[in-house]
């Protein structure tokens, strides 16, 4: 049965359509957020979140758990590109936004490990190589600045045989990052919003609204309801609402293999400037990534895998991460990214009711949180 809020009893208008003070588009790491945050601000105010799937539908419930705010490769390639500034000031969103999910959730209950992370760099990259030994002086004196922690990044070969790899030149090691349970996250997140009160309806999707001067409409699939306020937590799919926005979906591939005895690998790793990452969970590896290997097809709002990305994670797996272990893939999914030509997050109102809070560039897991934080502070 699919009532439309026209057709619902009154105690279930007035619970959940009526009297919003503010309707937040988007259930995943921002929407909870911005809506705890607002909780906090504002307790007796009517918060009600809207989710068009039964699950967050972007990358919120799909990404690979990683607690990270840039490896050393990722950061020089930024800077090549992007204003430093803006650079510094992106990476100090992320370690400031990692502190504040922390805090709020707890680290046990989302299953935070601090392994610390590993750029790994091929053979092949001896320029790299070269080019980032020269400038870690320079990254961690900005580290320093951001985190107040010396030397967060240091040159180490010696995962290449701790973990068993093949065909891996040396590595940059990053002994600040981390890794959760993505699922235990988004729990813990709807944990706490529920003992603030916060209200939950999946299966509606928001087709449209306006502004009015008491209000704004919005227009469901389930039919037309009001709000006091409006704010848009879709990421990636956020051109569904502003067409205008720098911001465009990017399907990340996942991959998770079966259960291997004594896995060796602990930790977060990086490869290719971040397009290639793998961790440990469960005594198995996830690895996920190979968007460079298709930007225009990766460019989308489809769900799914491809058999020329997931056949060079395999390989990726086969040749270099386990290359002494008997594998097989047990789980493939993607999630959808929201990024854009700066990986600076979209913070802002729209007009006095409405705001906005996407592109996360990858990183929502580090900022997210704090993104969510900005946009109460909006209001």
């Amino acid at each position: 049965m699919n009532l439309n809020i026209d057709a619902l009893s009154f105690w279930e208008r007035k619970n959940y359509f009526e009297g919003i003070d503010f309707l937040i588009v988007g259930s995943g790491i921002v929407g909870l957020s911005t809506a705890i945050a607002l909780k906090n601000k504002y307790p007796d105010a009517k918060v009600l979140i809207v989710e068009q799937g039964y699950l967050p539908s972007g990358a919120s419930t799909k990404n690979a758990g990683f607690a990270c705010f840039g490896s050393p490769t990722e950061i020089l390639d930024d800077l090549s590109h992007i204003p430093a500034i803006t650079v510094w000031d992106t990476v100090a969103k992320r370690w400031n936004g990692l502190k504040q999910l922390l805090e709020l959730t707890g680290e046990n209950e989302i299953d935070y490990q601090q392994h610390g992370s590993w750029d790994l760099m091929m053979p092949e990259q001896n320029n790299l190589i070269t080019e980032t030994t020269g400038e870690l002086l320079m990254l961690n004196k900005e580290l320093q600045r951001i985190t107040e922690i010396e030397n967060v990044f240091s040159l180490d070969r010696s995962c290449i045989d701790n973990f068993g790899f093949k065909g891996i030149e040396t590595s940059f090691f990053n002994k600040l990052e981390g890794q959760i349970d993505t699922g235990k996250l988004i729990n813990r997140l709807n944990q706490i919003a529920n003992k603030k009160g916060i209200l939950q309806l999946f299966g509606i999707e928001i087709e449209g609204f306006q502004t009015h001067y008491y209000n704004v409409g919005i227009q469901s699939s389930k039919g037309y309801f009001k709000s006091n306020n409006l704010i848009i937590c879709t990421n990636g799919f956020a051109k569904n609402f502003f067409p205008e926005f720098d911001v465009h979906p990017a399907r990340a591939q996942v991959l998770v293999t079966t259960h291997i005895p004594d896995l060796k690998i602990q930790g977060t790793f990086h490869l290719d400037k971040g397009y290639y990452y793998f961790r440990n969970i469960d005594n198995r590896i996830l690895i996920g990534g190979g968007r460079n290997l298709d930007f225009k097809g990766e460019n989308t709002y489809e769900f799914g895998t491809t058999e020329l990305i997931s056949n060079r994670l395999k390989q990726l797996l086969k040749e270099n991460i386990l290359p002494s272990d008997d594998f097989s893939i047990e789980y493939e999914w993607s999630g959808i990214m929201g990024i854009g030509n700066t990986k600076a997050p979209i913070v802002q109102k729209i007009d006095d009711k409405i705001a906005v809070g996407v592109r996360l560039g990858g990183m929502g897991v580090a900022i997210g949180n704090s993104v969510g934080r900005e946009l109460a502070e909006l209001f």
